[in-house]
């Protein structure tokens, strides 16, 4: 049986600055959960969602306040590294550390 959404999806895609908002329930939610297992999880989904805001800031560099989120996203970036440093995640904490400093 395939898993069908009853949840229908946005119209259009996040901006960065929803995206950003996201990523930051996802790491508030993973830094608080016991389950090592469901942090993990957390943590893959706030990284899709800077997938997303990369993408929104990318699409909209004209714009201030989309300029303003590429220093939020160097931080988000670095706040997953530190998040998964913490839950035993060297090698991935090292590659979001380094993504954080291409948009810093």
């Amino acid at each position: 049986m395939l898993f069908r959404s009853v949840v229908p999806s946005p119209k259009s895609a996040l901006s960065a600055h929803q995206s950003l908002q996201l990523i930051k329930i996802f790491m508030d939610n993973a830094r608080s959960v016991a389950d090592r297992d469901i942090a993990l999880v957390l943590c893959h989904h706030a990284e899709a969602a800077l997938s997303q805001a990369k993408s929104a800031v990318k699409k909209t560099s004209s714009d201030p306040q989309e300029q303003a989120a590429q220093g939020k996203l160097a931080t988000a970036y670095y706040d997953l590294g530190k998040l998964l440093e913490n839950q035993g995640y060297q090698d991935e904490a090292q590659t979001f550390y380094k993504k954080s400093e291409k948009w810093g």
